[in-house]
């Protein structure tokens, strides 16, 4: 069942970066601002190859789970944190920074930005002339991605969804930047799907650079000013059918610049699965597809990768993980920019594949009402480590001006909590709480 990644570029998630934007365009053109889309094509990268990865000095043998920027900036490039400002409805390719179709005589990779362009949910955040004007920049790149796996994973749910249409939701930040929320709720197979970019920039405050010095970074401020950017792209996707399993993902990039001119800069994000009944089958078409595209940057990462996932996502009062894991990383820093982020690039890549086949197998399976019942329960644990746990999260509500809509998009449209509810022994429901409590390994 697992997909091979290698064979995945010569697919149509994939043939669409090459050629079927033509489709994009036109759907681009009938969508009006201001209404509810769904794209009918979706865009897409090469696999980028690398090897060596691993945490620059800032992160080597420190504590992941200390405080610090990269812990709450987690949510400054994706869903749960940096959604700050008002929301306005997005325009397709608004006249302002749009890209314009390509025209005779328009240098190639001006064309190909704005066929780009044309293939994401909304227009970038940042004015497609910078764009063009820095095209080897690291945020060019990160952010030109993230678009792409935005309407990547639209494209992909709204196909299996087949009812609900995605709402596109574009929002300012005043102190610098923006992002692109799109949801869809109470569709056919998806209770609740979000799928947000974030693109910011402006000073750290005096409190998060203290956070990051306390994790090693040796920080040069200029009248106490540190100019950062980060971005990224993130998504909770709660199906309704409880046999049909939820997941996350976030990757993002972020960078500050000192006094001096000099740039720190990392990557981070990470990939998990959340079922409600342990289907083992499932578990290992999904590890599969993260260790070969975590294996093509080093066979290191995925092992180092996964245990990290393991325990992060761990809801300590509970004494149990909130899903079955994947892979989660931080501060990745080493050894250059355009490997990480061929590896970040391979990661994002991997999203549609590892999981859009689960959906598939499974939205259409009968199930009972106890066993939606159960769903509700476990959508509580979910609801409870978001809550108080993740670090994103956190770092957004106490964060004057979140954008508090975005920072919650994450949440099931429903969750149960029943007091001193415990499954019977040897039950299904006793079967995926024991994985939670002992995590396994699922691919060698």
């Amino acid at each position: 069942m697992a997909l091979s990644l290698g064979r995945l570029a010569a697919g149509p998630c994939w043939r669409a970066a090459r050629g079927v934007c033509g489709e994009m365009r036109a759907w681009s053109q009938r969508c009006a601002p201001g209404r509810i889309c769904r794209p009918p094509g979706t865009a897409g990268t090469e696999l980028s190859r690398g090897r060596g990865l691993g945490h620059g000095p800032t992160a080597r043998g420190r504590p992941w789970l200390g405080t610090g920027l990269a812990a709450g900036l987690a949510g400054l490039a994706g869903l749960t944190a940096a959604a700050f400002g008002h929301v306005q409805r997005a325009e397709m390719v608004p006249k302002s920074s749009g890209a314009p179709s390509p025209s005779p005589g328009r240098p190639e990779e001006e064309d190909e930005l704005a066929r780009r362009c044309q293939c994401f949910m909304a227009s970038p955040v940042t004015d497609v002339r910078e764009l063009r004007r820095r095209p080897g920049d690291m945020k060019t790149k990160m952010e030109l991605l993230i678009l792409e796996t935005q309407a990547q994973v639209c494209q992909a749910l709204a196909q299996v969804d087949g009812g609900a249409s995605f709402s596109v939701d574009r929002w300012e930040r005043k102190e610098g930047g923006g992002g692109i929320s799109c949801v869809l709720q109470d569709g056919h197979v998806f209770e609740k799907a979000g799928v947000s970019i974030s693109v910011v920039h402006g000073n750290l405050s005096e409190e998060a650079a203290k956070q990051m010095r306390s994790r090693g970074k040796n920080l040069k401020t200029k009248d106490g000013k540190l100019p950062f950017s980060a971005m990224g792209v993130s998504s909770v996707i709660h199906p309704k059918n409880p046999h049909a399993p939820t997941i996350h993902f976030n990757y993002r990039y972020f960078e500050v610049e000192e006094a001096d001119g000099n740039k720190l800069w990392w990557f981070g994000g990470g990939c998990d699965l959340t079922p409600t009944y342990l289907n083992q089958e499932d578990a290992v078409h999904f590890h599969r597809i993260l260790k070969e595209a975590c294996d093509q940057h080093g066979p290191d990462l995925y092992p180092k990768f996964k245990k990290w996932c393991d325990d992060y996502f761990f809801i300590a009062h509970r004494g149990e993980r909130r899903g079955i894991g994947g892979i989660f990383f931080d501060d990745l820093d080493s050894p250059s920019k355009e490997e990480v982020f061929g590896f970040v690039q391979s990661c994002a890549q991997a999203v549609v594949p590892s999981y859009i086949p689960l959906v598939k197998k499974h939205c259409d399976d009968s199930f009972t009402p106890q066993e939606k019942l159960w769903q509700q329960l476990r959508r509580g644990r979910y609801v409870e480590f978001n809550l108080l746990y993740d670090r994103g999260t956190k770092f957004g509500l106490f964060t004057p001006g979140s954008r508090i809509e975005s920072i919650l998009m994450s949440l099931p449209l429903t969750a149960r909590w029943e007091y001193m509810h415990s499954p019977s022994e040897n039950s299904k429901e006793a079967e995926i709480l024991e994985v939670l409590r002992h995590p396994r390994d699922w691919v060698h």
